[in-house]
């Protein structure tokens, strides 16, 4: 098993450096998408066909906005999978009010015991200005945590940003 955590920036080519990462490790073959958005509105499900699109025929779709730990969990050990993204599954779980510290032990304890390859996707949303509202700086803490707490468990580590990888924590 390898675990890589890919984080970055909106925008900043992290999904697509975890994607193309997880196709070259596939040499051709099937991978997986482990997607945790959701289509509340028009203009995110254009996005999730845009995205399903793009990734093409070789990639399986598996869709967790909730109970990605399960997911995980249910992957073979012979699976090359990508998890997109951590952060809109954190969102999901504040906005259905779940207990966000034990679903993270959960998702991290699937991560450690997953014998798949894993490309983790998260944004790093640390990094701008303190949000306006309890909420924003509530889920910009829940989410620097859940990075911190992956970023020491897992054996690769990236931030992405302008479409170029970094590489912070090398495997081994």
């Amino acid at each position: 098993m390898t675990v890589t955590l890919v984080l970055g920036g909106a925008r900043s080519g992290k999904s697509g450096f975890a994607q193309k990462a997880a196709e070259t490790a596939a040499g051709g073959g099937r991978t997986v998408m482990i997607a945790t958005g959701q289509a509340f509105d028009d203009e995110m499900a254009e996005r999730i066909a845009r995205h399903q699109a793009d990734r093409g025929e070789s990639w399986t779709t598996i869709e967790a906005p909730l109970e990605l730990a399960a997911a995980i969990a249910a992957l073979p050990a012979d699976a090359i999978a990508v998890i997109d993204c951590l952060t809109l599954w954190l969102s999901n779980q504040m906005l259905a009010e779940r207990d966000v510290e034990a679903a993270c032990a959960e998702l991290v304890a699937a991560v450690a015991a997953c014998p798949a390859r894993l490309w983790l996707v998260s944004n790093e949303v640390g990094l701008g200005i303190v949000p306006e509202t309890p909420l924003g700086r509530r889920f910009r803490d829940e989410a620097g945590r859940l990075n911190q707490r992956l970023a020491a468990t897992v054996d690769e580590v990236y931030f992405v940003a302008a479409g170029l990888p970094l590489r912070m924590k090398p495997q081994g």
